[in-house]
C-alpha cells in the first residue's frame, strides 16, 4: 500500500472527487463501442503524423462572493441574500508565433441571489448587483445559484468567439467545464479536469489509469440529463497516483463517431502543450497555462472585495 499527496492546493478541492471510491458504478448511460469494441479497449496515442491547429481558443469563467446580506421584509420576516460578482473571457493562442491574447473584452456581471419576494437591484454610483430569484435563501443554493448565470456568460462568449473565428476552419475552441449549453458549435470541446463520478465499468477503468502522459482512451457516448462523445486523457507530468494528471474530455454527441474520434486525437496534440507545471499553477497539470492567466485576468476585472463591499453597504442603506 501507498499513499499519494494530491498535486492540487487543498483549496481548490480534489482532482478525483468521487464519493463513493473509484469503483462506484454510475447510473450514466454508456455505449463504449463508439471507436473500438469494449472488450478491445486500450491506450491510444496521436496519429505520428498529426499537428495540433494553427489557432486554439479557450473559454472560462470566474467567480466570487462579494457579500453575504439579510432582507428586511415588511411583514417583519427576512431573507438571506448572496451578491457576486462573475466573469468570462477567452483567450486566442496562436501556435505558429507562440503568442496569446485576447480577442475581445472580457465580460462581467454582478449578481444579487435571494429568495426574498420583493428584493430589487443594488446601484451605487456605476455598480449595480441585479436580482436574481431563487427558491430558497438556504446558503447553499445560495452559493449553487450563481453557477447559472456565470455558464449562461460563458455560453454568451463562447457563441461571440466561434462566431468570429467561422473564417479560421483550422481553429479549435477549448471549453473549461463541461460543453452543455455549447453542443452546436463547431470545432469545440469541453474539458474537465475534476473527476466526481466514476462512469466506466471496471475492465475501461483499467485501461484509463494505465494511459501513459500524452495517450488517450477509446471514445466512448456517455448520457446523463444529456449525452456527448467523451474521452479521457493523461496530461504529462511528475508520476503520482493512478489519475494523476487525468483529465475527460467531450464533445457533441450529434457528431458522426468519425469526427468525434477526429476531435480525441486533436486533443490528444493540443491539450499537452498546455499542461501546466506545480511551480507556476496549485492545480497542475490540469489547469492549462492559458486558463490560469485568464482566470488571474478575470479576476482583476472583478474588482476590489473590500471597495465593492464598501458600495453594496452604502447601496443598502438607502
Amino acid at each position: 500500500m501507498r499513499w499519494f499527496v494530491d498535486p492540487w492546493s487543498p483549496s481548490y478541492g480534489s482532482a478525483f472527487e468521487a464519493a463513493d471510491g473509484p469503483r462506484a458504478e454510475s447510473s450514466a448511460a454508456l455505449d463504449l463501442d463508439v471507436e473500438v469494441p469494449a472488450d478491445s479497449w486500450a491506450p491510444i496515442a496521436a496519429p505520428p503524423d498529426l499537428r495540433a491547429p494553427d489557432t486554439v481558443l479557450l473559454v472560462d469563467g470566474v467567480r466570487r462572493t462579494d457579500a453575504l446580506l439579510w432582507s428586511n421584509e415588511g411583514d417583519g420576516t427576512s431573507f438571506a441574500g448572496l451578491a457576486a460578482s462573475f466573469a468570462a473571457g477567452v483567450v486566442r493562442c496562436d501556435l505558429r508565433s507562440g503568442t496569446a491574447d485576447l480577442p475581445s473584452p472580457p465580460r462581467v456581471k454582478r449578481g444579487l441571489f435571494t429568495a426574498s419576494p420583493t428584493a430589487t437591484g443594488l446601484t451605487n454610483g456605476g455598480v449595480r448587483y441585479e436580482v436574481h430569484k431563487v427558491t430558497r435563501g438556504e446558503p447553499a443554493e445560495l452559493q449553487a445559484a450563481v453557477q447559472g448565470p456565470l455558464t449562461e456568460l460563458e455560453v454568451e462568449v463562447a457563441t461571440a468567439a466561434r462566431s468570429a473565428g467561422d473564417g479560421d476552419r483550422g481553429d479549435l475552441l477549448i471549453v473549461d467545464g463541461p460543453l452543455r449549453g455549447r453542443q452546436h458549435l463547431p470545432r469545440t470541446i469541453g474539458y474537465i479536469k475534476a473527476h466526481r463520478k466514476q462512469y466506466l465499468p471496471a475492465n475501461q477503468s483499467t485501461v484509463v489509469v494505465a494511459l501513459a502522459p500524452g495517450q488517450r482512451s477509446p471514445v466512448f457516448r456517455l448520457g446523463t440529463s444529456w449525452h456527448r462523445h467523451t474521452w479521457y486523457l493523461r496530461l504529462p507530468g511528475p508520476p503520482g497516483a493512478p489519475w494523476t494528471g487525468m483529465v475527460r474530455v467531450e464533445c457533441s454527441a450529434d457528431l458522426p463517431a468519425t469526427s468525434a474520434i477526429a476531435l480525441a486525437d486533436l486533443s490528444t496534440v493540443t491539450l499537452p502543450r498546455f499542461a501546466s507545471a506545480a511551480y507556476k499553477d496549485p492545480r497542475a497539470p490540469q489547469n492549462l497555462v492559458p486558463i490560469g492567466g485568464l482566470e488571474r485576468r478575470l479576476r482583476a476585472l472583478l474588482g476590489d472585495a473590500r471597495l465593492l463591499h464598501r458600495c453594496l453597504t452604502s447601496a443598502a442603506r438607502v
